[in-house]
């Protein structure tokens, strides 16, 4: 019996060793270097913020049509646009059935039907919509990438029509059953009556402003990242990085695995990963929640950004984050690499990440109100540049340039005009 005492007493004095050696290699201040494994990143805290998908997700525009041919467009972040959309957001959409695009008079209803049309520039996925919007599950819906939501009425109709178009270009999804009266719908397109008038261009495509419009042009404070706070973020082991100097300039860090590339002059970093291992089955939705966890882990979130990009190429998923200043996207040239965030992501896993250094930090350096040309004079310009290529959008904009001192950013408002080639045009 003695012998049985101590050989349980023994157990349990090996057992409490063991736990007591775990929490001294696992749990103490330093031990979690040891506990890393080869894919682990280290979280930076002092960068910036996270922030959530659903904060990322919503249309790039609102179009108000109100009939007899009278149009207005509400822009992100504005009185109107918020109002309408936390609207929409709590209202249910179910019970979808696809149609033929074709099948229908898009411009009669345009031109004619009290409505509202929200678009999401290049599309995004259903799933990604389902976090935002009540939609209910469906199946054959679901597999759809949406580029606009049309929600419209028709006189003489006591029901409301909302309407879901594929990217793909040929279908549209109508919810058979929509928690909008028709005088909900009313409601919200009021709202557009004394608002600016705007003309609808090539179909429905653009919307012209019949008048000049007003925007801030400001110069606003910033900061910039150090190379060694996106080293510390994006290596497991800073220590053991390489340093390249490349003859543009340029400068590489890299482990043997991955490389972080820095534009000094812009400010700009370009982070590679090629060895990334697959992780499994992806989507465009499940990709772009990836890159959102990418991005709230190394680097975060400083200032107003919108999902502007989820596309799946051949082998690889793109994503692209727009930036905003008030109602408006920054826009990123060839000249100044700046306003989004982009990644390419391979099975789920983020295979190369573009940012910029500079951030904005709150607090404006000056502010004055400009005016964007509007009518007859924007409709002239417009012409010249349609000539080259045919216009597929317009829609007001930031161009940002770094002030003399170098310590602030300058946003000037400009038209941007997307073109049928991929050019994108500026405006002043």
């Amino acid at each position: 019996m003695k012998e049985k005492m101590k050989s349980i007493l023994l157990a349990l004095l090996v057992a409490g060793s063991l736990v007591q050696s775990y929490y001294l290699i696992y749990r103490l201040p330093g031990g979690d270097s040891i506990a890393k494994t080869e894919n682990n990143y280290i979280k930076t805290d002092n960068m910036g913020p996270e922030e959530s998908a659903e904060n990322l997700i919503y249309p790039d525009k609102m179009q108000i049509h109100m009939g007899e041919g009278k149009h207005t467009v509400f822009y992100p972040n504005s009185t109107f646009y918020n109002l309408i959309y936390s609207r929409l957001k709590g209202r249910s959409f179910e019970s979808f059935q696809r149609r033929p695009v074709e099948n229908t008079d898009w411009s009669k209803i345009r031109n004619e039907d009290p409505g509202i049309e929200l678009t999401f520039g290049s599309g995004i996925p259903v799933s990604l919509l389902q976090r935002v919007m009540q939609i209910a599950p469906d199946s054959l819906f679901e597999a759809e990438r949406i580029d606009r939501i049309w929600i419209y009425t028709s006189p003489n109709d006591s029901k409301t029509h909302a309407m879901f178009f594929s990217t793909e270009g040929d279908v549209v999804y109508e919810a058979g059953k929509v928690d909008l009266t028709v005088q909900d719908v009313q409601q919200h397109v009021d709202f557009g009556k004394e608002w600016t008038a705007y003309s609808s261009e090539a179909g429905g495509k653009y919307y012209v402003p019949q008048s000049s419009i007003q925007m801030v042009e400001a110069e606003v404070n910033i900061g910039v990242y150090t190379v060694e706070q996106m080293q510390q973020s994006l290596f497991f082991d800073p220590g053991i990085t390489r340093y390249i100097q490349e003859k543009d300039g340029s400068e590489i860090y890299t482990d043997s695995k991955r490389s972080l590339q820095v534009r000094q002059e812009q400010k700009w970093i370009s982070y590679t990963d090629p060895a990334a291992p697959p992780a499994g089955e992806s989507s465009d939705g499940k990709d772009a929640l990836a890159a959102v966890d990418f991005v709230n882990e190394h680097g975060g979130w400083n200032g107003t950004y919108r999902l502007g990009q989820s596309g799946t190429g051949e082998e690889r998923s793109q994503i692209v984050f727009q930036q905003y200043y008030g109602a408006y996207p920054i826009l990123d040239t060839l000249n100044f690499h700046y306003g989004t965030i982009r990644l390419n992501l391979q099975q789920g896993t983020v295979s190369a990440y573009e940012r910029s250094l500079i951030y904005m930090k709150s607090g404006e350096q000056h502010k004055t109100m400009v005016k964007l040309p509007g009518g007859a004079e924007l409709k002239e310009k417009l012409s010249r540049i349609n000539k080259d290529s045919a216009i597929e959008d317009l829609y007001p904009a930031y161009l940002p340039e770094l002030t003399k001192t170098g310590t602030g950013l300058k946003l000037t408002p400009v038209w941007a005009v997307k073109q049928a080639s991929g050019a994108v045009t500026v405006i002043r």
